[in-house]
């Protein structure tokens, strides 16, 4: 199974070679292994992750389940040969669009201490040109949170992946930089109007990580960790980036290789590691975090913390103006929402990019949960998607909850 190689500079690792999925057949054979604790009673919990893992021979899980605001379980699952890293309850992960709860409850808290409003415009906010398609002047800042401003990929390719395209347009080299895409993207036309179709935009989640810069006056991760995660003694999360390893950071898998987008030398590069600019994905996908970090994150959102109050909550969960899924659920601020019959709700998110996939619920009975993996499913693998339900029926097969609470061991 390949690893990343590196060389350690300055407390982090440089990325200097890496060997793809496709040379894992003359592996060791991997071993199953598990570190961290649980709480006596939640064995479906660890079944369901090694079944998991195995069936697609991903080297580097976490899971972190949290009842009624008690972390119950928290641990690191490696299937890999001897030798490699060991995932830790601590080891962090890049979470990819788990990121964007986190952004919209930036937002939120700028919105709560009266710096920002919901129908602010992020043209008006950023100055961005409105030359090309007026109605870029429509797109609010509750309009990105909800994924309505008006880029669709399904129409026009996802801008935070199109490097090369972006430099070749403007004339300068790779690595562009958020200032390039965003004069990149505004010299085009919207491809829906914005509030008239639910589109999920990663480009308009960047916007908002610009649009927090602005009102609090400082870096996006700096407004983060002191007002979003640092109440919530969150202090493990930072920001990721592309070519070196965070202390403790796990490897990322893929088969899959493109053209480096840090320079002009067209060399060939192991997807995760140079085919896409994590540091330009900030606000939508660039954050490293743990599973219980995460889980922790998400009971801002139980109520009774010092971030979001009930209002914001509210704001957060309330339906947007289109967007309605035929099946029920619609996407808030930064957060999927089914509603669910008796009272209250189903929330989550997931994160995919490659080399990375990620999934954190909050159901209406009080559970919550943070699954990690250090790969993503590639042509004819399982679905990885598939966790979702699994982690349910994990959960339901419960007979006894336990009554303690791991949270002192880890914060």
């Amino acid at each position: 199974m390949g690893k990343a190689a590196g060389l350690t500079v300055a407390g982090a690792t440089l990325l200097t070679g890496y060997s793809s999925g496709t040379s894992r057949a003359a592996a060791a054979a991997p071993s199953w292994r598990v570190s961290g604790k649980a709480l006596a009673g939640l064995g479906s919990f660890d079944a369901t992750l090694k079944t998991f893992m195995q069936e697609r021979k991903i080297p580097c899980g976490q899971l972190a389940v949290v009842r009624k605001g008690k972390l119950v379980l928290s641990r690191g699952y490696t299937y890999a040969e001897a030798g490699h890293l060991t995932t830790q309850p601590t080891s962090l992960f890049r979470v990819a669009s788990l990121s964007k709860p986190v952004t919209a409850t930036a937002v939120l808290r700028l919105v709560q201490d009266g710096k920002l409003k919901l129908t602010d415009r992020a043209a008006t906010l950023l100055s961005l040109p409105t030359s090309a398609d007026p109605r870029l002047k429509d797109v609010t800042v509750l309009r990105l949170l909800q994924h309505l401003g008006g880029w669709d990929r399904a129409v026009s390719p996802d801008v935070m992946f199109q490097d090369a395209a972006i430099a070749q347009a403007l004339g300068v080299p790779l690595p562009v930089t958020q200032a390039n895409v965003m004069k990149y993207t505004s010299a085009r036309k919207l491809d829906h109007a914005p509030g008239t179709k639910y589109a999920y935009s990663n480009y308009g989640y960047l916007l908002l990580g610009r649009i927090i810069e602005k009102a609090a006056g400082k870096k996006y991760q700096e407004y983060v960790q002191q007002n979003v995660l640092a109440p919530r003694e969150i202090t493990r999360m930072r920001l990721g980036r592309t070519l070196t390893k965070a202390t403790g950071e796990v490897p990322y898998y893929s088969t899959y290789t493109g053209p480096t987008v840090f320079d002009n030398s067209g060399k060939t590069v192991p997807y995760p590691y140079g085919a896409f600019n994590l540091e330009n994905m900030d606000a939508h996908g660039g954050w490293l975090a743990t599973a219980m970090d995460l889980t922790r994150f998400a009971g801002i959102y139980d109520g009774g913390t010092s971030v979001l109050n009930a209002s914001s909550i509210t704001k957060a969960f309330a339906q947007p103006e289109t967007g309605i899924n035929d099946n029920g659920y619609y996407y808030g601020c930064g957060w999927l929402v089914r509603p669910v019959s008796g009272g209250g709700r189903n929330t989550w998110h997931d994160g995919s990019l490659s080399g990375t996939y990620t999934l954190l619920v909050r159901r209406h009975d009080g559970l919550s949960w943070a699954v990690l993996f250090d790969q993503r499913q590639e042509r004819d693998a399982p679905s990885y998607s598939a966790i979702d339900p699994l982690l349910h029926q994990a959960a339901n097969a419960v007979t006894t909850w336990p009554s303690g609470d791991l949270t002192p061991d880890y914060f």
